[in-house]
C-alpha cells in the first residue's frame, strides 16, 4: 500500500498548534465534480462588487477572493485553513524537523498564543520561555485576535534576524518583553536513557521525518546499556503528533505484525482506510523497514505509556493502539482528543487547502475525535495533584471543533466548576517564591509520573489521582 496519507503536526514554522493535520498532496479537483449553488455564487458575486465599488478605498482582486476563500475554509473547524504562496511552503517545510524560526510549540488560548513548551535547545528555550506562557505582542503586533497563521509568520524570519516577544507569565503576574535571535531549528524528537538497572525511559516530543531512525537508534543504546531490559516508559507527554508513519511505525515497534493501527473513515473512498503494523503502512519509498534492527525483546518488554492533555493526534493513534491491542498500560490524564484528519489539496502550483476530510478510530473503533484517549491509570502531576490541569485546552474546547460522531455531546458541568477553583488556587500559586512552582523536568527523579510509570512496571503502589476523572465530551454551542 502506497503512503496515501501522513499527519503534520508541526504548523511547519517552529512552531506548533498542538493539533496534527494529515497531508495528502493532491491534484485532482473533487469540487469540479460538485454542482454549485447558483443564488449563493450570485450573491458573492454581488457582494465581491459592491465591495470593489463602494469601499472607501480600492481593494485588491486578489485580496479579496483569497480572503473570501480562506474565511470560507477556516469557519468549517479550527484545523481547516487556506494556504497562500508563502504558508503553503512553510507548511511542506515543517515535518522536516528543520526550519527557521524560535522553536516553540504553541496553541491559542483567550485570543491569545500560548506556548505549549519551548523545544529543548532553541533560541525560545534558552531564552526561558516556559510551558503556559502567553504571547500577547510579536515585535510591535497585537496577537488578540490574530490568526494562528499569522501569528507563525510573524515568528519566522530569516537566520540571524531578531523578534521581540511580548510574554504574560500567568503564574507570575507579570508582563515582559523577550527579543529572540531567529536560526535554524534542527529538533531532535527523541530523547531517552536507562533510568535504573532493568528500566529505561523512552521520549517522543513529535513525529517527524527522523523520529523512526532516532527511535532505533536510542532503542539499541538503551539495550546496549541494559541487555536485560525489564521494564520501559514510552513518553508522549506534551506530543503534539507529527507524520502518521511515523506513528505506525512506532506502534508497530511494540505490537505483533500485521495487527491494525488506526483507521480513518469519511465521506471520500480515499478516506475510510486501515493502518497496520506492516512495513507496506509505514516504509517511505525506495527505503527498507527502519525496525529491522530493533532487539526481538522490545516485541514483549513491559510497557508503560505516559500521556497528558499535550499529547494529540500522532500520540493519541500510539496510545490507543498500545492500549486496545493491551500491549501497554496507559497512565498520566486524558489526552488532547484531536482525532480529525486534515487532507492538503493544492489549488495551483504553490497554493492549497488543508480540509478535515476523516475521522481517526483506534483498533477497537473508537473515535479519538474531541475525546482522546482515557489511560488506564489516572495520574496527577505531583504528589499534590494537578490542581491547574482544568485550565488546559483540548480539542472539545476549541471553537467549533468536530464532535466525535459516537454520540451526544454533553456538557460537563464539573468542569466549569473546577476551572474557576484551578483559577484561583493559580492565583494564590502566584504568590509562592518562583522556585517552589518549578514543575520538575520530565525524565529527572523528581518527575512524580515517571516515577509512578515505574513503579506500575515493578508491580508496587502507584499513587492513583483521587481527582482525576474521565472528561466527557462537552456539548458544542450553535
Amino acid at each position: 500500500m502506497g503512503q496515501k496519507l501522513k499527519i503534520a503536526g508541526w504548523v511547519s514554522v517552529g512552531v506548533v498548534a498542538g493539533a496534527l493535520t494529515t497531508v495528502s498532496l493532491q491534484t485532482v479537483a473533487r469540487g469540479a465534480m460538485t454542482p454549485l449553488p447558483l443564488e449563493e455564487i450570485q450573491q458573492l458575486s454581488a457582494v465581491f462588487g459592491l465591495v470593489k465599488t463602494d469601499y472607501v478605498e480600492p481593494v485588491d482582486d486578489k485580496k479579496l477572493i483569497t480572503d473570501a476563500i480562506s474565511g470560507m475554509v477556516s469557519s468549517l473547524d479550527p484545523h481547516s485553513q487556506y494556504f497562500d504562496k508563502k504558508s503553503f511552503k512553510e507548511f511542506r517545510e515543517g515535518t522536516s524537523g528543520r526550519f527557521v524560526g524560535v522553536g516553540i510549540e504553541i496553541t491559542q488560548e483567550d485570543g491569545l498564543i500560548k506556548v505549549v513548551s519551548p523545544i529543548e535547545g532553541s533560541p525560545a528555550f534558552r531564552a526561558g520561555l516556559k510551558t503556559n506562557d502567553l504571547i500577547t505582542k510579536i515585535d510591535d503586533t497585537a496577537v488578540k485576535g490574530l490568526a494562528l497563521n499569522d501569528a507563525v509568520k510573524r515568528m519566522r524570519g530569516e537566520p540571524n534576524t531578531k523578534v521581540t516577544l511580548t510574554i504574560f507569565r500567568k503564574d507570575e503576574g507579570r508582563t515582559f518583553p523577550v527579543t529572540i535571535t531567529r536560526e535554524e531549528i534542527k529538533t531532535q524528537s527523541v530523547k531517552g536513557k536507562v533510568i535504573e538497572p532493568g528500566y529505561a525511559w523512552i521520549r517522543l516530543s513529535q513525529f517527524q521525518e527522523r523520529t523512526v531512525d532516532d527511535f532505533v537508534r536510542k532503542v539499541e543504546e538503551v539495550y546496549k546499556q541494559e541487555p536485560n531490559l525489564k521494564g520501559l516508559v514510552l513518553d508522549l507527554r506534551n506530543d503534539p503528533g507529527g507524520l502518521l508513519d511515523a506513528a505506525v511505525a512506532i506502534s508497530a515497534a511494540f505490537l505483533p505484525e500485521n495487527v491494525t493501527v488506526v483507521s480513518t473513515n469519511g465521506q471520500l473512498a480515499d478516506s475510510k482506510a486501515t493502518y497496520k503494523a506492516s512495513p507496506d503502512y509505514y516504509q517511505r519509498r525506495g527505503g527498507g523497514d527502519p525496525l529491522k534492527r530493533l532487539p526481538a525483546a522490545l516485541k514483549s518488554v513491559p510497557l508503560v505509556v505516559l500521556v497528558n492533555e499535550g499529547s494529540a493526534s500522532a500520540s493519541e493513534i500510539v496510545a490507543g493502539a498500545l492500549q486496545d491491542h493491551k500491549r501497554a498500560t496507559v497512565m498520566g490524564s486524558q489526552t488532547f482528543g484531536k482525532g480529525s484528519v486534515q487532507t492538503v489539496r493544492p489549488l495551483g502550483p504553490d497554493t492549497g487547502i488543508k480540509l478535515t476530510t476523516a475521522r481517526y478510530y483506534t483498533p477497537s473503533g473508537k473515535s479519538i475525535q474531541a475525546k482522546g484517549i482515557v489511560p488506564d491509570v489516572m495520574i496527577d502531576e505531583s504528589e499534590e495533584g494537578s490542581p491547574f490541569a482544568a485550565l488546559r485546552m483540548r480539542e472539545a474546547d476549541l471553537e467549533k471543533h468536530l464532535g466525535s460522531g459516537q454520540g451526544e455531546e454533553k456538557k460537563d458541568e464539573a468542569r466549569e466548576k473546577a476551572r474557576e477553583d484551578a483559577r484561583k488556587r493559580l492565583e494564590e500559586e502566584a504568590k509562592k517564591p518562583a522556585a517552589d512552582r518549578k514543575i520538575p523536568e520530565f525524565g529527572t527523579d523528581k518527575d512524580f509520573q515517571l516515577v509512578q510509570a515505574l513503579n506500575q512496571l515493578k508491580g508496587r503502589p502507584v499513587l492513583v489521582s483521587k481527582t482525576l476523572t474521565e472528561r466527557k465530551e462537552e456539548k458544542k454551542e450553535n
